[in-house]
């Protein structure tokens, strides 16, 4: 079951990536809530962004959805890990769009999101707002997305840099969240009434 927090506009913008938890939202909000839906797709100069720009751009041609496209501006990230410089970049671009953003984070994003700022010692959850950026999806698990897609037959892609584990996030996903979840089954359910609750921070 897809869950909402927060009021979502009649009239917005899905970011997508071309995976199921983005296509998901697109499918979920245009289709079934009836949504005046725009579409916004940053392509971070991967070979995997090619692809899904192709992807999406042929999706967005066939259901007739206005399309944003932004590209990473620069490869100077300074300090900055290449994830950090890509999630700013992306951030920038979603802002300057003006309008409400929705994107398709959910509840395993909230899951690791702790798990990696927690090793820093912040133990961070994802907002469900950064200015222009909305996030109604982070009670919604990322099965539940996925189901919706394999209901619904939405297309999507699966990044193949999700599983490189030279990124951090990588590590926490396939290794640490498991891990995680075995010691403490209760985990996602605890963090899903933070979000609920709006303690976050």
């Amino acid at each position: 079951m897809i869950n909402i927090i927060g009021d979502i506009p009649n009239k917005v913008t899905v970011a997508v990536s071309g995976g199921a938890d983005s296509m998901a939202v697109l499918s979920f909000l245009s289709a079934y809530r009836k949504r005046d839906v725009s579409v916004a797709y940053f392509n971070h100069g991967t070979d995997f962004g090619k692809d899904s720009e192709v992807f999406i751009r042929g999706f967005c041609s066939t259901h007739e959805l206005p399309l944003t496209v932004g590209m990473i501006g620069s490869t100077d990230r300074g300090v900055k890990s290449t994830e950090e410089h890509w999630r700013d970049e992306r951030a920038h671009f979603l802002e300057g769009i003006g309008e409400t953003v929705v994107t398709g984070h959910n509840l395993d994003d909230v899951m690791e999101w702790w798990l990696f700022s927690s090793m820093h010692g912040q133990s961070k959850l994802i907002p469900y707002r950064r200015n222009n950026i909305i996030r109604p999806f982070l009670t919604t698990s990322k099965n539940e997305l996925e189901s919706w897609c394999e209901r619904h037959e939405v297309p999507y892609m699966s990044d193949p840099g999700n599983k490189n584990e030279k990124y951090m996030r990588s590590i926490v996903r396939h290794k640490i969240l498991p891990e995680a979840l075995r010691i403490n089954p209760g985990l996602a359910k605890v963090l899903k009434k933070k979000v609920e609750k709006n303690e976050v921070r």
